[in-house]
């Protein structure tokens, strides 16, 4: 059995990395990034935390809670709010292809926008619900 964890993680990166909208905000190719470059360009996306846990106690379901994180150097929230819808359209109820897994439903949870300390860098961050299970 593979690992349902990083299937999510691929899957997510895959579809985030070919959206039209996530690529005209983020570069084409898309930055979005693990852990990214300390040289890394204005604007970028972030693979988050990313926790499971059983899901209701059905064998092989597993819940699992996703961060992704964008970061600006724009005047303002305007780009990230802009950048964080992207990825609501990109992975609100998407249907993603996991090897071993099936995805039974990927969700948004809440989004949030704001300056971080340097002052200068505005942070966005969007949290998704996903739900899989082993085939």
């Amino acid at each position: 059995m593979t690992n349902a964890q990083w299937e999510l993680q691929k899957a997510v990166y895959q579809t985030l990395s070919a959206d039209a909208a996530i690529k005209a905000a983020v570069g084409d190719p898309a930055r979005i990034f693990d852990d990214p470059p300390p040289d890394a360009l204005f604007p970028y996306l972030t693979l988050g935390e990313a926790r499971a846990s059983d899901w209701k106690g059905v064998e092989g379901g597993l819940e699992h809670d996703l961060r992704l994180y964008v970061f600006s150097r724009y005047a303002g929230r305007r780009e990230v709010k802009r950048i964080l819808s992207a990825v609501y359209d990109a992975l609100h109820e998407a249907a993603l292809t996991l090897s071993g897994h099936d995805l039974i439903n990927i969700r948004f949870v809440f989004a949030d926008a704001f300056r971080r300390t340097d002052g200068e860098t505005y942070q966005g961050v969007a949290r998704f619900r996903a739900v899989t299970m082993a085939q």
